[in-house]
């Protein structure tokens, strides 16, 4: 019998899947009543969540900016404005304290004006004149959106412009009157997992029906894409197939005919200017020689794609150092490389005698993040080889620098002001040993001195999935609230992170993945044994593949926790392919559909293994009616099935939000007050 005739069987709450289903809305309405009723009565919890919206709403924040020709333009929320206004300053402006805002578009008058709670989704701009943009507009924050042609001089939406019905759609400028498009065109049109399958070309003034087919993939493919390069001199339109999350075809569009790019399946490969890049997920034997998984290739793009294979690395691995990011400026590569989880920054650049390395300024500790200014449609740009440099630590406030990578100075721009005390507070890494000896790195971050009694108050946050790292940020909010209250939070490096590039993901996929709930496990009887926590104090967090985390974890290991909040999780592992954009996850975890495969996603999988008459941590389930990646249903499911079989669960449900759980800042600090409220019942010391 396959897992899909078992469904009807043996769960009695498929019923919750049904997202607007009267029965599963009165559902959530009552077990957020309750959970509203409960937490909003714990001791500080109307204090915290004014703390957390005072930091989401400050107006000293740093905005976030993305470079478009002259413009900087930002999507700024606050206590006003709480949808967002979309406005753009220049960069002369913006290095004054209080820059002059130009306002491009405001979201929170669109949604009044236009009836519809609209949420920024990102917008395309066509350069290098700027005059066109194609926006991105979502009901409630789902990954699902409405896309219009708007213009920017004007500030309006163009009449009879490029306008596309809400769906997951992927679009792209070709020119001022075309676009490629992937959409919700009927029937067939999409993968299995809910994205784009087909794409076509589409003119100005045609109907999207009529919109000529280009390129197509298979039903179940992840989905299909296309990249359009327009710099000048190097023009290119490249077409994909996501066969599997981690593994892509490429053509290159070549007059009318499409031509494979050969590549290793895992490998991800991105054209700059005469070159090419490879950024390799798996060892690769080639002309000779072996690059290891991890390595940054780069070789000419022309004699690539007639064969030769001819690489320069620019980044190989070590048992300590992962590369976690890169950007290109016009002349240089610029990296963000991890070592031992702490960023380091170094830059390379083509000379005569071949490529030259040399290490940027960064700090010492922390977190790095680069992003590079150079708009390759100008022909003579002032900021071809400037990137903003972004840097903060877990008690350290961000700060904005633009560097020139030519350089060792760089110019700070903004820095965010300390949103809570750090005096008497540090940070340490340890290393837990897991279950199979693997040494497990950890951030603490607390008190100097903490209690000695292994009383104290312990939120143990990891994710442990997709190459993700986990990587120190300030932590504003928690600063505020959790620390100032003698808390302790830890940060844990699990397997199936990037931390360690790809070996350390992929050591915990698939039939392994049981590897960072082991990992996790560690971590905890590590606090435990150094004397920072009791399982009475000591609480885990995590959201998404994290609440898959924390979920199994709570099950196999209840005796090492107080807590568990559990956020936007999948926890029906048998289930989840099916929901949503769940099929598109399975080099994850793989197969529920596969009895052999079935066989170790079922050991683990939460919601097949919630047995009554076992004492578990009490555990706090959030998500959201418009997560349109992750099925609320799972937490849903999950949250019922722990009712029923005599186990503490509180449920709150979020109406809008999609993945991230809240659409704007006033949602984002009810639900995180909610969790910090449930911690400090259920964790600190009486």
């Amino acid at each position: 019998m396959s897992t899909t005739d078992l469904d009807a069987a043996d769960d009695p709450y498929l019923w919750l899947e049904d997202v607007q289903g009267d029965r599963a809305l009165a559902w959530v309405r009552e077990r957020n009543a309750q959970a509203e009723r409960e937490l909003q009565a714990v001791p500080g919890h109307h204090a915290r969540r004014q703390a957390i919206l005072d930091v989401l709403d400050s107006q000293a924040r740093i905005p976030a900016v993305t470079r478009r020709g002259p413009w900087l333009y930002n999507l700024w929320q606050d206590a006003t404005h709480p949808r967002g206004l979309w406005r753009r300053t220049t960069l002369d402006r913006f290095r004054q304290a209080e820059p002059a805002w130009e306002t491009v578009l405001d979201l929170d008058a669109l949604g009044r004006t236009e009836g519809e709670n609209w949420v920024w989704g990102g917008a395309q701009c066509l350069g290098p004149d700027y005059r066109r943009a194609l926006l991105m507009l979502s009901r409630g924050g789902a990954d699902a959106k409405v896309v219009r042609e708007f213009d920017l001089v004007e500030r309006r939406f163009v009449d009879g412009g490029f306008a596309v019905p809400e769906a997951k759609t992927a679009i792209e400028w070709i020119d001022a009157d075309a676009v490629y498009i992937g959409s919700d065109f009927g029937p067939g049109s999409l993968t299995d997992s809910g994205y784009p399958r087909i794409i076509k070309r589409w003119r100005r003034g045609q109907p999207l029906a009529d919109a000529s087919l280009v390129f197509e993939g298979e039903h179940a493919d992840v989905d299909a894409f296309v990249r359009v390069d327009r710099t000048p001199g190097f023009e290119r339109t490249v077409f994909g197939r996501f066969v599997g999350f981690y593994e892509s075809r490429l053509s290159l569009l070549q007059g009318q005919a499409l031509v494979a790019i050969d590549k290793p399946l895992d490998a991800a490969l991105t054209f700059w200017r005469e070159r090419v890049l490879i950024q390799l997920r798996s060892d690769w034997t080639v002309a000779g020689r072996t690059w290891p998984r991890g390595s940054l290739l780069v070789t000419d793009a022309a004699a690539y794609l007639q064969g030769a294979r001819d690489f320069t690395a620019l980044f190989t691995p070590t048992p300590t150092r992962s590369l976690q990011s890169w950007v290109s400026t016009r002349s240089r590569i610029v990296m963000v490389v991890l070592d031992t989880v702490v960023g380091r920054l170094e830059a390379w650049q083509p000379a005569a005698d071949g490529w030259q390395r040399r290490e940027l300024a960064a700090p010492a500790n922390g977190h790095l993040s680069v992003a590079a200014l150079h708009d390759p449609l100008l022909a003579d740009d002032a900021l071809a080889e400037a990137c903003w440099l972004s840097v903060s630590g877990f008690l350290e406030p961000d700060s904005l620098r633009l560097a020139d990578t030519g350089r060792d100075d760089a110019e700070t721009i903004k820095t965010l002001p300390a949103f809570f005390d750090a005096a008497g507070l540090r940070v340490e890494q340890q290393f837990a040993r897991s279950k199979d000896g693997t040494r497990v790195p950890y951030f603490v971050i607390g008190p100097c001195s903490p209690r000695s009694d292994g009383r104290n108050p312990t939120l143990l946050y990891g994710y442990g999935g997709f190459e993700i790292s986990l990587t120190p940020w300030y932590l504003a909010s928690a600063g505020r609230t959790w620390l100032a209250q003698g808390g302790v939070y830890v940060v844990a490096n699990v397997r199936g992170g990037g931390e360690f590039g790809p070996a350390w993901h992929q050591a915990a996929t698939r039939a392994d993945k049981q590897k960072s709930y082991d990992d996790l496990a560690a971590v905890a009887e590590d606090l435990i044994a150094r004397g920072i926590t009791r399982p009475a104090h000591l609480g885990i967090q995590g959201g998404s593949n994290g609440g898959l985390l924390v979920g199994a974890v709570m099950l196999q290991r209840p005796e090492l926790f107080g807590a568990v909040v559990c956020q936007v999780p999948l926890l029906d592992m048998r289930r989840y392919h099916r929901l949503l954009a769940g099929a598109s996850w399975m080099a994850e975890y793989g197969d529920p559909d596969d009895p052999d495969q079935w066989a170790w996603i079922g050991r683990y999988s939460p919601y097949q293994n919630v047995n009554a008459g076992v004492q578990l941590p009490a555990v706090l389930f959030t998500t959201s009616t418009r997560d349109d990646r992750v099925h609320p249903g799972h937490a849903r499911k999950m949250a019922a099935r722990l009712l029923e079989r005599g186990h503490a669960a509180l449920y709150w449900e979020n109406v809008e939000g999609g993945h991230g759980g809240a659409a704007d800042n006033a949602q984002r600090a009810t639900m995180r007050a909610l969790e910090l409220s449930f911690l400090w019942r259920e964790l600190a010391p009486r």
